[in-house]
């Protein structure tokens, strides 16, 4: 059952476990860890997971349970590691995507005091830890890349590689230059009224108009991920 648990927090006189559900797909000594943003799931890895691994059937199995509910006195007992599993050998690729605390199959602590960059990236690396990953490349989208960035500062040894994806360094680089194309996204994004045209929106924010113009075969990069966002 693709479940890890990371962590434990306290619910009124009880102990609560986090556990974190996840999905691995492929095989191989190459491993990669996909640390998704704010409210996404590790469904919306379906792209990347399909261009790594050539498949996006899990190599842990189709659809499974939600785990059974846990008795006070499994609660309170210590977390037990799961043991690792041996490394892959070979040349493919192995992908894993998960949900983070608080979102799609994971569980969802009560309390804001769970949730931070840093302990979400102690998650990721419980994760490893779980998998048995000694080393991986990790890579962050948005909030998922302010994680992995944390993840990196806490264990650089860990990391094969770093990349990052629509992320900020923080301060005042996180507030968008106020122009007359800002305000323009930002009435348009105001006006619109249905999902399309909210992605429509939401790709101009994100990327640069040379980018989504660009011809990619035998259309734009802006009808591209377009659909891919639908």
């Amino acid at each position: 059952m693709p479940y890890c648990e990371v962590d434990r927090y306290q619910a009124g006189d009880k102990w609560e476990g986090v556990r974190l559900f996840y999905r691995r797909y492929g095989r191989g000594a190459t491993k990669v860890l996909l640390v998704i943003g704010l409210a996404g799931t590790h469904d919306s890895w379906g792209p990347q997971i399909r261009g790594l691994t050539g498949s996006m059937e899990p190599a842990d199995g189709g659809d499974v349970p939600e785990p059974a509910a846990r008795t006070d006195e499994e609660a309170a007992a210590p977390a037990t590691a799961t043991a690792p599993e041996e490394e892959d050998v070979g040349e493919g690729i192995e992908v894993c995507c998960f949900d983070n605390r608080g979102v799609g199959r994971s569980t969802i602590p009560p309390h804001k005091s769970y949730y931070s960059t840093a302990i979400m990236a102690r998650d990721a690396l419980a994760l490893m830890d779980h998998l048995g990953w000694k080393k991986a490349h990790v890579f962050g989208h948005s909030m998922g890349a302010m994680i992995s960035c944390k993840l990196a500062a806490m264990a650089p040894h860990r990391l094969s590689s770093l990349a990052l994806l629509n992320v900020t360094g923080g301060g005042m680089e996180c507030f968008p230059k106020v122009d007359a194309q800002m305000l323009s996204l930002a009435f348009r994004f105001l006006r619109a009224r249905t999902p399309e045209q909210r992605a429509l929106v939401d790709l101009e924010t994100h990327y640069t108009k040379e980018y989504l113009d660009e011809e990619v075969e035998s259309c734009t990069r802006r009808a591209i991920l377009y659909k891919v966002n639908m």
